[in-house]
């Protein structure tokens, strides 16, 4: 007997009880009311029926299933379907009374005990879930908290704080924008709004968190309210929509999560029909590169879903590649056709050798040194991975009649100012020289900052956050456009199932995001006051990085897509010729061992190159 099923005997038992007592009370200690013939019934009698009463009752119950609720939880409908066992109980004593026995009771005994029965039972459920509430508030000291949403799931939230003694939350107000519930009350907390006043409102009923509880909300509403809570100095969490909640299983307060990365873009974050990438993707030989790093893995996720023919994911860090293995491996075991290769693209033998072995369809090469800062000073990496690296991979692709190859840039790429940026941009051209040389189709994915990729600024800002600060940023005026991990993946795949031939594909991003902000709006949302509790520290732009990112090399140099939010930016063609005198520069640049001659060198290999001097 598990401790839910004694809970509910124990509470059945009170309830017969408190049936019995009341109908011995009434029927001895009522005069004239009781009577049906003249003089009462002799005891043994009267047990007699009190016992056809309470199996009546015990029948109608389980037959209801009154007993099978969470009583702390109930609702209006649970005690309803109590009462109603109650009435049908006595009801059908009442039938068995009047049909089949000798010895009768008056009705008016049976409406008496029935009434007085429910009243009582009732009570005592009222009375133990204020008992709980006085335990509740009487164990410590509770964090205010306010909810944002008085509808169903706000109210839901209210019931499992009041009626959950291992919360440690105290609900000060509701705040909604629905003006019939504005001003009134439920459990006796007040409701007030509209959100707009949301800070004016907090000052009056100080809280230390808030709950977006609003499940249905429009992702573009859900902005607008995370702009409002965020210039207060609460600490910011939100229920997930209803499918989340409902995997994750009933208890709400769980499944509040803290706000996602992604909420900080400022922008609707986009999403494109899986069909078509899942139908391109489907019973294709598709290699990875890079398979184990951030847009690697994800890639690797999303691919692994398509029902590729076979998935190989090549890296050169083992233990990325062995987190992403293991991952696919639990998900999919059998099903997903999966080879990882530890490999460095750098390595041409060993590259050829994996084409020649997988004979891949499909390439997503998005293995890449990234690091602006490292890349200057560390340039010859940059060259010898990033655009020998690439030049191996397409050229393999090539050799081995890959249907198609994906490059991962970036928006560093245009009108460099950094090392890894020119590095990049020699990648593009690289592709770009294909056209009309190979079988192949090759094409190039630009997009900005990756927000939670590994190295990006969202977990070194969280992580100086959670230290106390500062949180360091370069410079007040910087901008950035930024995208989610999920986002860069899905515009890879959707522009690699597009037809196209060494096209550059550029994702509508909106505006970029001042990087300022960005730090301010981290901080409230973590709960802490920006400049107060945690220091932002402006520590000047880093070598080879610039205010204002560019996502195309000049903005009127775009053609539309089938895809509203995918765009072709035209760009000139590049002669293979031209790239290989290029790389050869490069190759005599790098034995000199000399890092200025090897700066000098890529820059001269990139026409855009923006020399900037200290801002």
């Amino acid at each position: 007997m598990n401790l839910n099923r004694f809970k509910s005997i124990i509470l059945f038992t009170i309830d017969i009880f408190i049936v019995i007592l009341t109908c011995y009370t009434i029927y001895y200690w009522i005069p004239n009311g009781s009577q049906y013939q003249q003089g009462q019934l002799e005891f043994n009698v009267f047990l007699g029926h009190t016992l056809l009463i309470v199996l009546s009752i015990v029948v109608c119950q389980v037959i209801l299933k009154s007993y099978k609720n969470i009583w702390k939880y109930a609702e209006y409908n649970d005690y309803l379907k109590l009462m109603f066992g109650i009435i049908l109980g006595f009801s059908l004593y009442s039938l068995i009374n009047y049909l089949l026995l000798t010895n009768k009771t008056s009705p008016i005994f049976s409406i008496s005990s029935c009434a007085v029965s429910i009243l009582l039972i009732l009570l005592l459920r009222f009375l133990y879930r204020k008992y709980r509430i006085y335990l509740f508030n009487k164990s410590g000291r509770k964090l205010p908290l306010a909810i944002i949403g008085a509808g169903s799931a706000g109210v839901l939230l209210l019931n499992e704080i009041l009626y959950n003694t291992k919360t440690n939350y105290s609900v000060t107000c509701f705040i909604d924008d629905d003006i019939d519930k504005i001003g009134k009350k439920i459990r006796n907390v007040i409701v007030n709004g509209p959100i707009e006043n949301f800070n004016k409102i907090i000052k009056e009923n100080p809280v230390s968190e808030v709950i977006i509880a609003i499940p249905s909300l429009l992702e573009q509403r859900k902005k607008e309210i995370l702009e409002i809570v965020t210039k207060s100095n609460v600490k910011v969490k939100i229920l997930p929509d209803l499918v989340s909640i409902l995997q994750k299983g009933p208890n709400l307060l769980s499944s509040a999560q803290e706000f996602k990365v992604d909420e900080l873009i400022g922008r609707k974050s986009v999403s494109f029909d899986e069909t078509k990438i899942n139908s391109y993707l489907k019973d294709k030989i598709i290699m990875v590169t890079g398979g184990g790093g951030s847009i690697g893995s994800e890639l690797s996720r999303q691919i692994a879903r398509s029902n590729p023919k076979k998935l190989i994911i090549v890296d050169n860090y083992e233990n990325n590649a062995f987190e992403i293995q293991q991952e696919l491996i639990s998900l999919y075991k059998d099903s997903l056709n999966l080879s990882v290769e530890i490999a460095s693209v750098q390595d041409k033998e060993k590259i050829e050798r994996l084409f020649e072995i997988y004979r891949p369809e499909i390439i997503f090469h998005a293995a890449a040194h990234k690091h602006v800062p490292f890349m200057e000073d560390c340039t010859d990496e940059a060259i010898k991975n990033n655009i020998f690296g690439t030049y191996n991979t397409v050229h393999a692709a090539h050799q081995y009649k890959a249907k198609k190859f994906v490059l991962i840039s970036t928006d560093k790429a245009v009108n460099p100012t950094s090392m890894m940026g020119a590095s990049k941009r020699v990648c593009e051209m690289i592709v770009q020289s294909m056209k009309g040389i190979s079988d192949t189709e090759y094409v190039t994915v630009r997009f900005g900052n990756v927000l939670g990729s590994n190295g990006s600024v969202i977990p070194l800002f969280k992580k100086q956050i959670e230290q106390g600060g500062p949180v360091t940023i370069t410079d007040k005026r910087a901008y950035r456009y930024f995208m989610t991990i999920s986002e860069a993946s899905q515009l890879v795949l959707r522009a690699c199932s597009m037809n196209s031939q060494s096209e550059t594909y550029v994702l509508d991003m909106g505006q970029p995001v001042n990087i300022l902000t960005l730090a301010e709006n981290l901080i409230r949302l973590m709960g802490f006051v920006p400049y107060n509790q945690i220091p932002i520290k402006e520590i000047g732009i880093r070598p080879g990085e610039k205010l204002y990112e560019e996502l195309l090399m000049h903005n009127d140099d775009l053609a539309e897509t089938e895809n509203a939010k995918i765009f072709i930016e035209k760009h000139n063609s590049i002669s293979q010729e031209e790239i290989e005198n290029k790389l050869e520069d490069l190759r005599k640049a790098l034995n000199t061992k000399d890092m200025d001659e090897i700066r000098d060198a890529l820059v001269k290999a990139v026409p855009t190159f923006i020399k900037t001097s200290k801002v």
